[in-house]
């Protein structure tokens, strides 16, 4: 077997490559931008290219030589407050990029697995009674990035439709663990804790809207997950993936604050709320729990620390 993965230099992707590499006997493929968006690790462990999935052609060459079995479409710009300051690229690279993809396997008259990766950003404003969210709750996205995502997963299913693509599709819920990019919120309170105790700054944290709970999933349960889709999962059909329990945002601070060497006072920053921001978010996973027997098996407390030791690396 022969895997693509799409961003194999981000979040998701090195994790899913590392995932891949270790527990299967599968060719992994990666796509990147740019050659220096290759993990260190990950080099001569994988083949990886550089391409812009902007590019029809470019994406049609490479769908050409790679002739993948099974491709995890993780590529995206994926931070919704960039999309608040400007929504266009975002809208312009995740759903371009995901359109060359398809189409290009069209032309090619190719058919491997493709899992679309959506997110639970679709939902958007969520009303209370409508907990935990199921795949057939309806879709209100009330940001720029959730509107990409939206886009993203009725692409995947018209190609479906349309082409008998054997296109799957995930809405996975908020994951963390080391390797995140700031612009998130467990790795913007590690980066500040590791460079407070560093003493590369003061001892303070800027904090948004510490009351808003989330759904948090280790991103490495998560990348499981993304395997038992692209193995198990129907075509056609769309799954939602998240552990099920919602953590307040003071809750994810108190337990990484309680793991700091030094005593941190808070500092509230009007400019990390969000124009739009709901309250509570809590998957319903049972859909996918069914069909595979997932279940996420690492703590959130052991994410949040591995989250912090991997930033207290970073601001050596």
């Amino acid at each position: 077997m022969r895997a693509l993965i799409t961003g194999i230099g981000g979040f998701a992707g090195s994790h899913l490559a590392d995932h891949l590499l270790t527990e299967t006997d599968w060719q992994v493929v990666g796509c990147v931008l740019s050659e220096c968006d290759i993990p260190p690790h990950l080099q001569g462990r994988t083949a990886c290219r550089a391409v812009d999935l902007r590019d029809p052609q470019a994406v049609r060459h490479m769908l050409e030589e790679v002739a993948p079995d099974v491709i995890f479409h993780l590529a995206a710009l994926a931070s919704v407050g960039d999309s608040w300051r400007d929504p266009w690229p975002v809208l312009h690279n995740n759903i371009r990029a995901q359109l060359n993809l398809l189409h290009g396997l069209v032309e090619l008259n190719a058919a491997p697995r493709v899992m679309i990766v959506g997110s639970n950003e679709e939902y958007g404003l969520v009303r209370p009674e409508e907990l935990p969210l199921n795949e057939e709750t309806p879709l209100r996205p009330n940001s720029p990035y959730g509107v990409s995502k939206v886009t993203q997963d009725m692409l995947g299913l018209q190609y479906y439709l349309s082409h008998q693509l054997p296109v799957i599709r995930v809405r996975p819920f908020n994951h963390i663990g080391p390797r995140q990019a700031p612009g998130f919120v467990a790795p913007d309170f590690a980066r500040q804790i590791a460079a407070a105790e560093a003493g590369q700054c003061p001892p303070h944290i800027q904090v948004g809207n510490l009351e808003t709970q989330r759904d948090f999933t280790d991103v490495r349960d998560m990348v499981r997950a993304y395997y038992l889709v692209a193995t198990q999962g129907e075509p056609g059909e769309v799954y939602n993936i998240g552990s099920g329990q919602a953590h307040a945002i003071q809750e994810l601070l108190d337990v990484m604050l309680s793991y700091s060497r030094v005593q941190i006072t808070i500092e509230p920053d009007p400019a990390r709320l969000r124009p739009s921001d709901v309250p509570v978010v809590r998957c319903d996973a049972s859909k996918f729990r069914a069909l595979t027997g997932w279940e996420p098996t690492i703590p959130f407390e052991t994410s949040l620390r591995d989250v912090l030791d991997d930033w207290r690396v970073r601001v050596k």
